[in-house]
């Protein structure tokens, strides 16, 4: 049963949720918010008690339990104050999997979930499954319960970042995967093994991990039921089969790699860990594969924006580590005729930007290097151009790039220093493009 002394930290679209979540079922939580003017403030009902501006603690302690935004780290004072003094601290989606009778799909990773989870949810939704989707990408995971609430959900499928992963201790999904591990949030993590320990996290209680076979680093403990993806034959892998590569299960081709809508190496890991998970959710192979021959990718991920004076232009703004920025790369690597120009800069949240030296002196004809962390990147390669925001990046491009040569925004960092969110930043650079 649901405490009555319940407080809500952070407001935006998921403490909103959360606290419809409440209202729904007869509760009045506190909200609190760092934020002296949070996002979504007006539509708190009047009757409810409110904190921002900072973080009180006496409504803390004086809770029986805290939902707290992903965005605020458990490491934080105030949180480990009320953890010391008993008080549960959780987050949206533990509400949620306490109470969704559903099996579900848990999806996290350094890059690629969005588009994992997209594909699983179009699968089932194929097969006439009601489906929901949500968590990190979409929906609030609460609001699912609304939805369950009409139509009874028969899955739930969740994108999880490693921050509501912090806050999700009883997830115990039927099927659970890490996709990859790269430098990502060490602005938050003290170190990678920090970072990659609590993305392991959402194999706890798992029916079945899903693991990528060309990253160790996303392993589930050795006591797991466990199957892996790949770029091999093995398990869920690929294969040569009448004169071409093939996306095959267990040595059986079942889907050719040019079928596929969606480009690039890594976009084959998405689509066999998408396998993987569907077949364990029961979803039919004959829906899995309609899906794959017609998705065609994620606005602002490898997202192609136009072709102009024989240039074209990619918009994967998504890109917010090196790890993204270089399956971005190897993605479109093998389709671009001419030269590539790349579009990098914003915060860069702690990375090592190193791995992308290698690609500036053989892939990347030059980079073009805005926002708050420009000067790292600067220091990378000699073929490395700074100006001061987007437009003059794009403008730069522009005049460099000749027929044949691709121009890729694939920033390797966080846009909070220039822009709402990543997709701001995407939707500005489309228009830019567009107006050429």
């Amino acid at each position: 049963m649901l405490s009555e002394r319940i407080l809500i930290i952070g407001l935006g679209q998921t403490g909103l949720s959360c606290l419809r979540y409440c209202l729904q079922r007869g509760l009045s939580p506190v909200v609190m918010d760092t934020r002296a003017q949070p996002p979504g403030a007006e539509q708190v009902p009047a009757e409810i008690e409110r904190h921002f501006g900072g973080l009180d603690l006496a409504p803390i302690l004086a809770a029986e339990l805290v939902v707290v935004s992903p965005g605020l780290a458990l490491a934080t004072p105030e949180l480990q104050q009320a953890l010391a003094a008993g008080i549960e601290v959780i987050g949206d989606v533990e509400l949620f999997v306490r109470e969704c009778r559903a099996p579900i799909v848990a999806i996290t990773g350094s890059n690629g979930k969005s588009t994992v989870t997209t594909l699983v949810g179009e699968m089932a939704a194929e097969a006439g499954i009601e489906v929901g989707v949500g968590g990190n990408i979409g929906t609030p995971a609460l609001d699912l319960l609304r939805q369950e609430a009409e139509r009874p959900l028969e899955l739930a499928v969740l994108e999880l970042s490693s921050f509501q992963l912090e806050t999700t201790p009883g997830l115990r999904a039927g099927a659970a995967t890490v996709l990859n591990i790269s430098e990502d949030h060490l602005d938050r993590y003290d170190s990678l093994a920090h970072y990659r320990d609590t993305k392991l996290g959402i194999y706890a209680g798992a029916k079945l991990a899903v693991y990528n076979r060309e990253d160790d680093q996303t392993r589930p403990p050795s006591d797991a039921a466990a199957v892996s993806f790949g770029l091999d034959q093995t398990e869920y892998g690929r294969m040569q089969h009448q004169g071409e590569l093939w996306l095959s299960r267990f040595g059986e081709p079942v889907l050719p790699v040019s079928a596929l809508k969606i480009l690039g190496a890594h976009n084959q890991l998405n689509a066999l860990a998408a396998m993987a998970l569907a077949d364990q959710a029961g979803i039919p192979l004959e829906a899995q594969l309609g899906v794959l021959r017609r998705f065609g990718g994620l606005v602002h991920r490898c997202q192609f924006v136009a072709e102009k004076k024989g240039v074209r232009w990619i918009n994967d703004t998504k890109a917010t580590n090196v790890g993204a920025t270089l399956a971005s790369i190897a993605g479109i690597g093998e389709s671009v005729a001419g030269r590539l120009w790349l579009i990098a800069g914003g915060q860069g949240k702690g990375q090592d930007f190193s791995p992308l030296a290698p690609l500036l002196e053989h892939d990347i004809a030059g980079m073009v290097c805005f926002g708050q962390d420009r000067a790292r990147l600067l220091e990378l390669a000699a073929n490395t151009h700074e100006v001061a925001t987007l437009d003059e990046a794009v403008a730069w491009c522009a005049a460099q790039a000749r027929t044949g040569d691709w121009v890729l925004l694939a920033p390797a960092c966080a846009s909070l220093d220039m822009y709402p969110n990543y997709q701001k930043r995407g939707e500005h650079f489309i228009a830019l493009v567009e107006a050429l």
